[in-house]
């Protein structure tokens, strides 16, 4: 193996890496989600809180601040992604969103619970709470 093969097989390991700790939520930040991931995600997360969105939005808008600071205070214990609706609508259609910002809450890859609407963080807490105790 010459030194350019070595270095390509390098950069694809790193990039595979970098790919596997932003889907795990490392450091209790927002991950995205997407139709391509969402299997994997429920497999690998048991506590898995979704913030399905979009751009236009406002209400969305608003809660996003509160979904980014519960990441980081249930870093290790929930992990948190955002899903665009406008760009995964077939997952949107499947998990019955006809509504946004609705936060679904999986435990263990089955949904469990639901907030629909732009509920404050302090009540998202709460709903993070008793699923995830």
């Amino acid at each position: 193996m010459d030194d350019n093969e070595l270095e390509r097989v390098r950069e694809k390991r790193m990039a595979e890496l970098k790919g596997k700790l932003e889907r795990q939520g490392a450091g209790g930040r927002v991950i995205p989600v997407d139709q391509l991931h969402m299997e994997e995600l429920l497999k690998t997360h048991p506590a898995l809180v979704i913030d399905f969105w979009a751009e236009w939005c406002g209400p969305c808008r608003k809660i996003a601040p509160a979904i980014e600071e519960l990441a980081g205070e249930f870093a290790g214990k929930v992990t948190f992604g955002k899903c665009n609706t406008d760009e995964n609508q077939q997952l949107a259609m499947q998990l019955n969103i006809s509504a946004i910002p609705n936060i679904v809450f999986f435990s263990h890859g089955k949904m469990v619970d639901r907030v629909i609407g732009a509920y404050p963080k302090e009540a998202i807490r709460e709903k993070v709470i008793r699923n995830f105790p």
